[in-house]
């Protein structure tokens, strides 16, 4: 009985709640509409945080699995990789570990049948996918047979390649296929969406690439699985034992250097990623506060409206419970009819983020998606959103003063309310200003970063890369031969004004790095300077459009042999020869064990990479490019007009030179830049959604307490006209408590500010977390709007008629 009473007192609650909010169509849709931007909001950006942060890896017991870096503390390396040779030792001697597998990224070249294309690839031990706990969809994995020198080469592919390939073809396990112009034998086709490490398409055995590696070859990432029972700091005691064992044993390639375990999810999601994410989730967290702030003042509104009704209610003997339950099964009601359009704002803001987002710049295990757990979270906010911004109308509501709410035209408890949609708009204006200097500062970065000087005109270029197979060009003196016919080739076509090739793209990377021997000095062993050095054919400074500073640049002979000469920036003549010339001195690259290459120019500072802002390079040296002839080498064109017409020609020349040359990441050099800093784009629009979303409401509710405030001092405004003031003082009178409430959320926002956004300084290019221009820009702009918002009442007010306002109700 007492059930049934409750539920039949609950869907009475629900029947008249839907019957006022029909009833007050105007206030239910602002306030749906209000919620509605917050909720959406809040989902969209659960939807991220459940695909990054919370969903679990897809791996069994991921727990249990580690990295296993090693690290040198004289050079700075904290998260350095292994040799083939170490990991073999690591094998014998670890106990910690039930399993270790390594994992060197590399691609491939897939020609079967039609045009090569290049892939994104992995060589990996054959204990790895078992020790992740994944099985092909298709066919096996690899075995210790496969992963040792001299075995048939087999390979793995993804189901994305398998689908886009071979048309989901079920007999594909077993079939050769050409893999760097190699055949071999598909043994399995992966799960679904797997990608491992992040975005790759084609598995082959690690043997095959590194046993032949030297021990100082450190280039691969090492995943472990931990023993049952075994912590990370055991693991980690027993990793510096064994990293100064094998320091002990092999003092020329290991000394000094040590190791370091750390969780797969400190790989998997990096520390600033976790930081981006938090901080996105604490934004809109503020924005559905402005929007409970904001619905709260409306409730507020209402229920001085509705003070003779609550008065009725209990004068009937209704109790405070039952009024206050009746109040916030109200507000909840009005909170859930915000769900469904939120949802669609939710759904609309992941289409625009994955529209924004380059293909496999995001690791495959994550993901997300408005889905049963993005409803349920989406219902819960809604409805702990629904008591948050009920709770203090509600309350005010049931404890209406009877006699006070019978008189007639009693105005006492509207009142007495002002200070709460006060508190509540300063509150809304703070957390704007907050959000607002968020967004400048991701916004500007972002610009900065777009603006930074490269040190050469981007509009003209044109690049791609080319992969030349082992099996065919196996000798250095092989690779420069075709690519001499390459540049003949591409120089010739009409519209082309000059041409590099090199083992790097500007803006994309590339080169190596090598400490260094400069001749007539003398440093201590291990600690010799490094800079970066790059191979490359003539003609670099013509295709970026730069000239020589000091001496020249290699001549035509010069680039395509192994003439021991090299040119270098202005970087690396300021650091190692501030006050001397560097013209004829002598460098000798440690990493190449070359003769010495004698100085003949300085060229021009230029960025590398996307991160080189404002030039701020290393000492880098150009040398020729039979010394890094690479297989995978790279085009730099320059074209007179649009140099996205050039593409299809110099693809055709490539594969005219050698049909079985795959070419692959074709992009202007504009593109190029532009893919570099997709991230700080993303960053930037989305916090200037949720400042936008913000900046609304706080405007909304400016103007609601305003239009409240008329309302209420209709009779005290008329007083004021009858008396001779003017209509500017009436206008000064209400636009003035508009602006005061927004000074004072200005002053309590940028207090706040000051202390949260260093939170983010290491995400912010090239401007300061407390950059006074943002504080203060914004500032004013949300003042100004504060003013806006503020007119419209005042304007309202000045229409006040005093014979009107005076007469008795």
């Amino acid at each position: 009985m007492f059930r049934a009473s409750k539920r039949h007192m609950l869907l009475q609650d629900i029947r008249f709640g839907l019957r006022t909010a029909l009833k007050n169509k105007g206030v239910t849709a602002v306030a749906v509409v209000c919620l509605a931007m917050g909720v959406g909001l809040n989902t969209m950006m659960f939807s991220v945080t459940d695909g990054i942060l919370i969903q679990p890896l897809p791996y069994r017991s991921p727990d249990g699995l580690v990295l296993l870096h090693t690290t040198q503390k004289d050079s700075g390396v904290r998260q350095g990789f292994l040799s083939w040779l170490d990991l073999q030792d690591w094998k014998e001697r670890a106990r910690a570990f039930s399993a270790l597998a390594g994992v060197q990224y590399r691609s491939f070249t897939i020609s079967d049948g039609g045009d090569s294309d290049r892939y994104a690839g992995a060589a990996i031990g054959h204990e790895l996918f078992p020790m992740l706990g994944i099985s092909p969809q298709l066919g096996r994995v690899f075995g210790a047979a496969d992963d040792r020198q001299g075995a048939e080469p087999v390979v793995l592919i993804s189901d994305d390649m398998w689908r886009r390939c071979y048309n989901a073809d079920p007999s594909i396990v077993g079939r050769a296929i050409q893999v760097n112009s190699r055949p071999h034998t598909v043994i399995g086709v992966m799960p679904p969406r797997f990608k491992f490490p992040q975005s790759q398409y084609v598995w082959l055995p690690l043997a095959e690439f590194a046993v032949s590696q030297q021990r100082g070859a450190r280039g691969l990432v090492v995943f472990a699985r931990l023993r049952d029972g075994v912590t990370l700091e055991q693991a980690r005691g027993e990793a510096d034992t064994i990293a100064a064992n094998l320091a002990a044993a092999y003092p020329s390639t290991n000394e000094g250097w040590g190791a370091y375990v750390r969780p797969i999810r400190d790989w998997a999601i990096p520390k600033d990623v976790r930081l981006i994410v938090l901080t996105m989730m604490g934004s809109v967290t503020m924005v559905l506060l402005i929007a409970c702030f904001n619905v709260a003042n409306v409730m507020l509104a209402r229920a001085s409206a509705r003070s003779r009704e609550m008065s009725i209610r209990t004068a009937l003997g209704a109790s405070r419970g039952q009024i206050l339950a009746q109040l916030l099964t109200e507000s909840v009601m009005v909170a859930l009819f915000s769900v469904p359009l939120g949802l669609a704002c939710a759904w609309g803001g992941l289409r625009l983020l994955d529209m924004s987002i380059p293909p496999d710049q995001i690791p495959y295990f994550i993901h997300w998606s408005v889905d049963l757990r993005t409803l349920a979270y989406a219902i819960g906010v809604a409805a702990l959103t629904g008591i948050v911004f009920g709770l203090a109308p509600a309350v005010q509501a049931s404890r209406t003063d009877l006699q006070e709410a019978m008189k007639e035209g009693g105005r006492g408890t509207a009142g007495g309310r002002a200070w709460l949609r006060n508190a509540l708009v300063v509150a809304e204006v703070a957390l704007s200003l907050l959000l607002l200097i968020g967004a400048s500062l991701f916004v500007r970065s972002f610009l900065n970063l777009r603006g930074a000087r490269t040190g050469f005109d981007t509009a003209p270029l044109m690049t791609m890369r080319f992969y030349m197979p082992n099996e065919q060009y196996a000798t250095d003196e092989a690779k420069t031969q075709r690519v001499a016919d390459i540049l003949r080739r591409v120089e010739a076509l009409p519209g082309v004004q000059a041409v590099f090739a090199s083992n790097f793209i500007p803006l994309g990377n590339g080169g190596g790095w090598s400490p260094i021997l400069i001749d007539g000095r003398s440093f201590e062993k291990g600690r010799e300077p490094g800079i970066e050095y790059i191979g490359l054919s003539p003609h670099m400074l013509q295709t970026l459009g730069l000239q020589v500073v000091r001496g020249r640049d290699l001549t035509d002979s010069e680039g395509m042999t192994r003439s021991q000469v090299a040119v270098i920036n202005q970087t690396m003549a300021q650091k190692f020869w501030p006050n001397d010339d560097p013209l004829g001195r002598r460098i000798k690259l440690l990493d190449m064990q070359e003769a010495w290459f004698t100085i003949v120019g300085i060229v021009p500072d230029y960025s590398h990479g996307q991160r080189d802002d404002d030039l701020t390079t290393a000492p880098c040296a150009y040398i020729a490019y039979p010394f890094m002839a690479t297989a995978n080498s790279g085009l730099t064109i320059r074209v007179a007009g649009d140099p996205a017409t050039i593409n299809a020609p110099a693809r055709e020349a490539i594969r005219t030179a050698d049909p079985t040359l795959a070419v692959f990441q074709a992009a202007t050099m504009a593109e190029v830049r532009k893919r570099g800093f997709w991230q700080y784009f993303i960053f930037g629009w989305m916090f200037s959604m949720f400042g936008g979303v913000a900046l609304l409401l706080a405007a909304i509710g400016v103007y609601g307490v305003l239009s409240y405030s008329v309302a209420q001092r209709t009779q005290e405004i008329g007083v004021r006209v009858a008396l001779g003031a003017s209509r500017r003082n009436v206008l000064s009178l209400v636009v003035g408590q508009g602006v005061r409430l927004a000074i004072v959320g200005v002053v309590l926002g940028a207090a706040g500010s000051f202390f949260v956004t260093p939170v983010v300084r290491t995400q912010l290019i090239q401007v300061s977390p407390t950059d006074p221009a943002s504080f203060v820009g914004v500032s004013i702009f949300l003042i100004a709007i504060a003013f806006l918002a503020s007119y419209i009442p005042a304007r309202r007010a000045t229409a006040v008629d005093p014979l009107v306002a005076l007469r008795v109700e």
